[in-house]
């Protein structure tokens, strides 16, 4: 996987190397034989991609004729569903070209954002595909499937997705209320911070000696090290000069210090990737 676009990677295709997927404007796929695909991909921000064969390359060729005829003993029907991209008929031959061409995940949600799609759903394993088109994944690998598909129709509704409320709650006992009719009245009754008044050895955790990262302790299994910090306007002025549409945000540079400072404390030098979600 290749961070450019299309248009600059096709004039340098080699012998051996094909496109095997297209799914954003500066995210490509390259596919086929090994040692190829690996120099040319070199000239770019990279990721090797675990697969078990070079899918839609060049390396398929030898499989099709086999494909084909078990593709051609089976029964199509229109799809229920409309797919964006796909033609109104689908025969064997569809499926080989499948196994064969470039898949145009771009092209299609181009064709949907054109048609006045504005919210994505991905209904898969994980949320590679989200992350393309700033959508929502129903499942993530690792995470509770409740919690991320309860996670998902949330914020699906707040895009402006129609939910089945009525469908979602059934059987739970649930029923709708109403709201005030008046304005909420808004009175905060946050605790108001005393300040630290002693010292993290106290309970049982160790100074860092850094601005923003305080103390440091192993968890019980001997196999984590946790730190905490507070940063806030408060105890760090400067971040209100890192303001983004109206909301001051720590600024990734201040991120990848807490990730290093973390590494340093457990003999970690290299922070190889970081990862922002939210």
């Amino acid at each position: 996987a290749v961070r450019a676009p299309e248009s600059e990677v096709l004039p340098l295709l080699t012998d051996g190397v094909d496109i095997a997927a297209v799914n954003g404007p500066d995210s490509v796929v390259l596919s086929g034989d090994e040692q190829a695909v690996v120099a040319l991909a070199g000239r770019w921000k990279h990721k090797r991609l675990a697969v078990s064969h070079a899918f839609h390359s060049h390396l398929m060729d030898p499989m099709l004729e086999a494909f084909r005829a078990v593709a051609e003993t089976l029964t199509y029907h229109p799809a229920r569903l409309p797919i964006a991209g796909q033609p109104e008929s689908v025969d064997a031959e569809y499926w080989v070209r499948h196994v064969r061409e470039a898949v145009r995940f771009h092209d299609a949600t181009e064709q949907l954002r054109a048609d006045g799609v504005g919210t994505f759903l991905e209904i898969g394993p994980d949320g590679v595909l989200s992350a393309m088109v700033d959508g929502v994944p129903l499942l993530r690998s690792g995470r509770s499937d409740i919690r991320t598909l309860l996670n998902a129709v949330a914020h699906g509704f707040v895009e402006g997705a129609a939910v089945d409320w009525r469908a979602f709650f059934a059987g739970t006992g649930a029923v709708r209320v109403d709201l005030p009719t008046y304005a909420f009245q808004h009175q905060r009754f946050w605790p108001r911070a005393s300040g630290w008044t002693g010292s993290v050895t106290a309970i049982g955790m160790g100074a860092t000696d850094h601005p923003l990262l305080s103390a440091a302790t192993s968890l019980a299994s001997g196999e984590a090290v946790l730190f905490t910090g507070r940063v806030s306007i408060e105890t760090h002025p400067w971040l209100a000069d890192h303001t983004i549409s109206g909301t001051v945000l720590l600024p990734g540079a201040a991120m990848v210090e807490l990730a290093v400072r973390a590494g340093d404390q457990v003999g970690c030098e290299l922070v190889e990737e970081l990862t922002l979600e939210a």
